[in-house]
């Protein structure tokens, strides 16, 4: 796609030089971009404006002579000056700003800038060839201008080889983004088209302004304590988008802060947002004809800029030149703070949208491809990312990229930490991880290439012993695309947590039903020890969860044994085909009571187990209410209400179960034991079966039953039945003490979760005495129980 017309391109002709002339010349290069004062004089201007020209005729007579007027050279707008190789990207300094940028094998590198209203037609203002004699050093470039700045973007224009087969993807024709550039300026509205209908249409990014300023208003970190959090992953846009959020600024930062109250309510104190990097949400942009819309690069997992937040979720769109969508963000971390919900962004640094040799040049892959991607020795694009690049994470250039992006997000923006998607790809050896580059001489039987996975990857070492960034959350999705699959093994240092998909997998597995993973779901509630405690690393290591924004959401979990993907219009063969999933009897929504009320129960069973685990559980957006996606496990591309919050559904009746999954939520956060620093050990634990102190590990066994001593409840008396069968459990004794029932998922709302704000609640726990009363208690099948121990007062 042709960013810029031709039309637009300098066209210079060199003149023919004479020896003369030549020196002259080459004193005019070597001055170049620095400002001549003789120049704005005004005496014999008028004089050199003006030529005599003698043609002669072919007799030899001297023809008329004619004056020639000469054009004076068009004003600067700006004054340049050569400016320093650091700090990378646009920086305020001495009344003007400093430009650097790195490219080892570029040509020659002009600097574009562009004003605002004219980015849409692609026209530059000025452009200002730096001079490789003195505006580069090393292999950085740099120029330091001064002017008037105001409605002011600026990109890059590079010069170069156009050699695939070497890696180099150099095109001047195009205006290009700044990697470290702090805001990204192109469409102000979400989902609108370009000019001339063009979705990826001319992007730049503002010149910085002293004018740039927030109110953090004393803001600091709440660094709560990783064994402690209750992360809820959310999408920005998604969350507030729906018309029944009555959202003042629907699908936006501020719409989120609107919001916020509902995660207190819930009893969350950890956001993790979906990706809120600079990205296309018209990436995909192409008719769907099955819902009658336009797919989107909704999920936004195709970053642009990593410096740069999402400027069409911010209520300012472009506004202030793209810097109003950073105070938002600003604004959205701040009022979170005030809260005591800390933000985790999920990162996306295993590849960019630029895709493979056949995609975009829009950033690094015009600015040095070679050093910014995994290339193989003819230049193709390794894919360990499943998405058409990998990003040349352990490479020292793009190594301080990283750290310098974390650093920023965490020191200018306040943020808490990162999840970082298909984090493996952190670990595989650069392009530049070979013997000779890394010991200086070859190795006898070093067969190390490109990707390889390293034990003690320099990138993961860095950010790890960063003195900013290992005090922030860092958790990796210890996969990637490549096959690499590092759950319980990422390289952690101590710090690093990681999603558990191993936890996701044994926990459908076992509440469902299957045979075979009682044990396996014992290790679960501990934190997964088998693991993590062999690397000394802690129950907290592990983010469980049972859904996320890839798979089926909760409610789906429980209604589709098969996936139903067809409104993404693929055919239905895109998304995961093993979802562990089970529809309690009837597939789809319309069904009998009977499977309704099934599904009920096993939506509070996967909730209660999620809360009852040592770890740290994550909660998806709208399954706290049960939310639907229609069987969709794949809903990557969609805008409307596959994806959005339904607020009006939380509302209905239905949203008894936003109720229990509050009350569970923050019943867990009074009990001390159900969010260890250590694993459990028996001094603290002990497992039971039917029967007190006779846990049934077989094959064939669908019971796990526990005791948990608690410094705050004393005790707590957890059980799953996950059988089709009922079962009546004898509980422990314990003298002077008497059981009494809390959950139990197998009763109506609001009997499941007996508050001790419950209207008739004291009936309600007598209903079972008699059982309790002989150390008793009946479930039925598929349900689970949480019973706590008081002082038999009747003893």
């Amino acid at each position: 796609m042709e960013l810029l017309r031709s039309s637009l391109i300098p066209s210079h002709r060199a003149p023919k030089l004479t020896t003369k002339r030549h020196l002259h010349h080459r004193q005019n290069q070597l001055n170049f971009g620095i400002p001549n004062d003789s120049s704005s004089k005004n005496t014999g201007a008028a004089a050199k404006r003006c030529a005599i020209v003698n043609r002669a005729s072919e007799s030899g007579d001297a023809d008329t002579a004619v004056v020639v007027e000469k054009l004076p050279p068009k004003p600067r707008l700006f004054k340049v000056f050569p400016g320093r190789p650091t700090p990378f990207g646009a920086t305020l300094r001495d009344g003007g700003v400093n430009f650097a940028v790195y490219s080892r094998n570029a040509t020659l590198i002009s600097l574009c800038l562009i004003r605002l209203r004219d980015l849409p037609e692609k026209r530059v203002a000025e452009e200002i060839s730096l001079n490789p004699l003195i505006n580069k050093t090393g292999d950085v470039w740099h120029v330091f201008v001064k002017g008037d700045f105001e409605d002011m973007a600026y990109g890059y224009r590079v010069k170069g080889s156009f050699s695939p087969e070497d890696g180099f993807y150099f095109d001047s024709s195009k205006i290009l983004i700044d990697p470290y550039a702090k805001a990204v300026v192109s469409r102000g509205e979400y989902g609108a088209l370009g000019l001339d209908d063009d979705y990826w249409p001319q992007m730049a990014s503002p010149v910085p302004s002293i004018k740039d300023e927030f109110d953090w208003e004393g803001d600091l970190p709440l660094k709560h304590p990783q064994k402690d959090l209750i992360v809820y992953e959310m999408h920005v846009r998604g969350f507030t988008r729906h018309e029944s959020s009555d959202a003042k600024f629907p699908g936006t930062y501020r719409g989120l802060v609107e919001k916020l109250e509902h995660l207190k309510k819930i009893g969350v104190n950890c956001i993790e947002l979906m990706p809120c990097h600079e990205f296309n949400e018209l990436e995909y942009y192409s008719y769907n004809s099955v819902l009658g819309d336009y797919k989107m690069n909704f999920w936004g997992y195709s970053t642009v800029n990593y410096f740069s937040p999402m400027a069409r979720y911010s209520s300012a769109g472009i506004g202030n030149y793209g810097l109003g969508a950073v105070n938002e963000f600003k604004y959205l971390v701040r009022e979170a703070h005030k809260q005591g919900v800390e933000v985790i962004m999920d990162v996306v640094f295993n590849h960019t949208a630029e895709g493979n040799e056949n995609g975009l040049t829009l950033s690094f892959k015009g600015i040095e491809s070679s050093d910014f991607y995994m290339l193989a020795p003819k230049g193709e694009f390794y894919n360990y990312s499943g998405c058409g690049n990998t990003f040349n994470c352990n490479h020292p250039i793009v190594r301080q990229f990283i750290l310098d992006s974390l650093r920023y997000w965490v020191t200018e923006m306040h943020v808490d930490g990162f999840r970082f998607d298909l984090a493996s790809i952190l670990t595989r050896s650069s392009s530049l991880w070979d013997a000779v580059n890394v010991y200086g001489s070859a190795v006898e039987g070093e067969t190390m290439t490109t990707g390889t996975p390293l034990s003690c990857p320099p990138l993961v070492d860095i950010i790890s012993n960063d003195p900013i960034l290992r005090g922030v959350k860092l958790i990796a999705e210890a996969w990637d695309c490549g096959g690499l699959y590092q759950v319980g093994n990422f390289p952690h240092w101590g710090i690093w947590s990681e999603w558990n998909g191993k936890y996701r997998d044994v926990v459908r597995q076992f509440i469902k039903g299957t045979d075979g993973f009682s044990g396996a779901l014992a290790e679960c509630l501990c934190g997964s020890p088998n693991l993590y405690q062999k690397g000394g690393r802690k129950p907290w290591s592990s983010i469980n969860f049972v859904c996320a924004h890839d798979g089926f959401t909760l409610a789906d979990l429980v209604t589709y044994n098969n996936k139903h993907n067809s409104s993404n219009g693929e055919d239905n063969k895109d998304g995961e085909n093993h979802n562990n999933s089970w529809n309690c009897g009837q597939e789809g929504e319309f069904v009998r009571i009977s499977v309704k009320k099934l599904r009920s129960r096993q939506m509070r069973n996967f909730f209660l187990c999620l809360m009852v685990s040592q770890g740290v559980p994550m909660i998806y957006m709208g399954d706290e209410y049960g939310h639907t996606k229609g069987g969709n496990n794949n809903t990557y591309c969609h805008d409307n209400f596959i994806n959005y919050f339904r607020w009006d559904k939380m509302e209905e009746a239905s949203s008894d179960f936003f109720r229990f999954c509050s009350l569970t939520v923050n019943f867990r956060r009074e009990c001390e034991s159900l969010g260890l620093n250590e694993f459990p050990t028996a001094k603290r634990l002990q497992w039971h079966g039917h029967a007190p102190g006779d846990p049934d590990w077989s094959d064939s066994s669908r019971f796990v039953a526990f005791t948990l001593i608690d410094s705050a409840k004393r005790e707590l008396y957890i059980a799953f039945n996950a059988s089709h069968v009922a079962v009546v459990v004898a509980l422990p004794e314990r003298p002077g003490y008497k059981w009494e029932p809390l959950v139990d998922t197998g009763k109506p709302a609001p009997y499941d979760f007996l508050a001790d704000d419950l209207p008739n609640r004291e009936e309600a726990a007598q209903q079972y005495a008699h059982f309790l009363d002989n150390n008793l208690y009946p479930m039925i099948s598929y349900s689970s129980i949480v019973l706590t121990l008081s002082l038999d007062l009747t003893s």
